[in-house]
This record gives C-alpha cells, structure tokens and sequence, in this order.
C-alpha cells in the first residue's frame, strides 16, 4: 500500500484537478428535517465556491486480479466515514465534504472504485465484488467499524456491503440512488422514469437538477471535469455479492438514512419512500432544487444532513 501525503493547493469552480481532495464548508449540527433548505424561498441562488483544501493521506491499495484502489485519507482517531462515488464520478468528488466531516471529529475516506480516476481495474475474471473491494480497503486502512454513505451507483455497493458485512457499520447513508433494487415491480416502475432516448441524453441533463443547471454554470463545468476523466480505459462492471430486493433491504438492521434531490430524475421522492418502507430502522430527506447529485449541488443542506446522522449514531452498534 503506497502512502504519499499531500496538502493540495486552493481550487476554484472551474478547476477541480487531480487529487481535488477538500473543502472547507459551513455545516450544522441540527437532527435534520424532510425538507432540507439551503435558502429561504424566494432568496436569489447563492453558488457555493470550492473553498481551500485541507492536507490528506494518498494510497494506492492493492485488491485481487492485480488492480489497485486510489484513496484520500484525513486520518485521525475519529470514527471513519466511507464516501462511495457516483457511477459519474471518482474519489475526487467529494470537494465539499471532506473538511466539513473532519471538522466535525470523523475520519474521512474516499477512493475510486476499479476503473475510476487512479485506480486500476485489473484482471476482471479475478477480481473481486466492489463491496469485497471495500472490505480489503476497509482492512488495510485499519478502519473497524465505519460509517458509509454511497451515492447514486455507489448506493448499490453500499447496500451490498450492508448485507454482507454489516457488522462492521456504525450507519448506512444512501443518496440519490436506485439502491440496486432487482424486483420486477420495481424495475418496471424505474425503466418508466427512463423511456428512451433518456440513456442518450447529455450526463448533466441527466444527473444534475435544471435549477443548478442554471444557477451554476461553474459549477456544472467543475463536475463536467470530474466526469470526463472519472472513468478510465480498462473499466469493467463488477458483479453484486448479494441480489437486492425489498425482502434483502427488509433484513437490516442498522440506522439508514436516505437523501434525495426534489429533481432526481432516476429516484424521486416518490421512489425513495418506496424503498424506505422496507426498511425497518430509516429516516428520508429530500433536498431542495438538486437533482441527482445533492452532495455536489446543494452541499451546505447535504453536509447538514450527513453529519446531523452521522453524530447521531456516533459510537452505534459497537
């Protein structure tokens, strides 16, 4: 496992380079609501810059078939957070929340899942599930037990980790995600949210909402950044170790929490519920003006929720 420590320079919107790491935002510490604001209605939009990035630990740690995970690393003594990636994104996407959970007494990791940004996919026919992935990272790291949260396609790792080694999870956050779910009433109600030519259409149509599309154009043009050099040319899809169904979601046991964006096109409010009610011990939150990607659109009422979680179930299930 190669470590470098870095302290990377300042970013701005429209320039989140390699090793984009950190960010210094505002956050709170309140329980959370179902409707988490960043504004007052009527109030103009505020973009949220990218602010000055705090030093971390680089790794590169090896998994099976011969590939290699990049991660970011804040270390410390605080219970660790995990943040899982958007299929979209990389370890690098997550400039707005690294400080903020570090700041609030957490170990923060994030890293790029095979064939994303620095890592390296290795042999596909020898390599492992992506939540054993995260279990040989979780390991080398020294991490015990973890807080996770996983966006979008790394709702599904997330949850796959969930049910086959959730005993190592403190709480399992899952934000605007399809969560993986293979039932056929629900793959039915999920390929009606995307007739064609949905697949076709432009990545930031698709993932980020019309109100920060319009809002925010640095800020689209800083995830466009991220995205275009998220994935890397010897990607493949890795397999589930377990099939997500209602009746699966119905058998955990730890805290959840579930975000969602009012504009997600793949999982709206209405889906999110849906899935909340097989979950015996969750809580919802739906953001305001985001779309698929609340942690990158709306950060401040992300971050607020997250951590608002997360210290709620510090210590848990130890």
């Amino acid at each position: 496992m190669k470590r470098v420590r870095t302290n990377p320079p300042a970013l701005t919107r429209r320039s989140v380079v390699g090793g984009a790491l950190a960010a210094i935002a505002a956050t709170g510490a309140g329980q959370g609501t179902a409707e988490a604001r960043t504004a007052s209605a009527g109030d103009p939009w505020e973009p949220v810059p990218v602010p000055d990035q705090a030093p971390v630990s680089e790794y590169q740690v090896p998994v099976s078939g011969g590939g290699s995970l990049w991660c970011w690393d804040t270390g410390g003594d605080g219970e660790a957070v995990v943040l899982l990636h958007p299929g979209s994104g990389s370890g690098e996407s997550w400039p707005y929340q690294q400080p903020v959970l570090a700041a609030a007494g957490f170990r923060v990791v994030g890293y790029s899942r095979r064939g994303a940004y620095g890592s390296v996919a290795g042999t596909k026919a020898d390599a492992d599930t992506a939540s054993g992935d995260l279990d040989t990272l979780a390991d080398r790291l020294g991490l015990g037990r973890f807080h996770l949260s996983g966006s979008a396609a790394g709702g599904p790792v997330a949850i796959d980790y969930a049910l086959s080694y959730g005993d190592r999870l403190r709480s399992l956050t899952v934000s605007g995600s399809v969560m993986g779910v293979q039932d056929a009433e629900y793959a039915e109600l999920t390929a009606a949210l995307q007739p064609d030519p949905f697949g076709d259409l432009p990545v930031d149509f698709k993932e980020l909402g019309p109100s920060y599309r319009g809002g925010d154009r640095d800020g689209v043009a800083a995830w466009l950044e991220i995205h275009e050099r998220a994935r890397t040319a010897d990607a493949f899809a890795q397999s589930l170790a377990n099939t997500i169904t209602w009746s699966a979601l119905e058998t955990l046991t730890l805290p959840v929490q579930l975000i969602t964006g009012d504009a997600d096109l793949y999982s709206p409010p209405s889906v999110m519920r849906l899935n909340a009610g097989h979950l015996e011990d969750v809580e919802t939150h739906v953001v305001r003006e985001a779309g698929h990607n609340p942690h990158w659109e709306q950060p401040a009422a992300w971050n607020r929720l997250l951590t608002g979680f997360l210290r709620r179930h510090r210590g848990g299930r130890s």
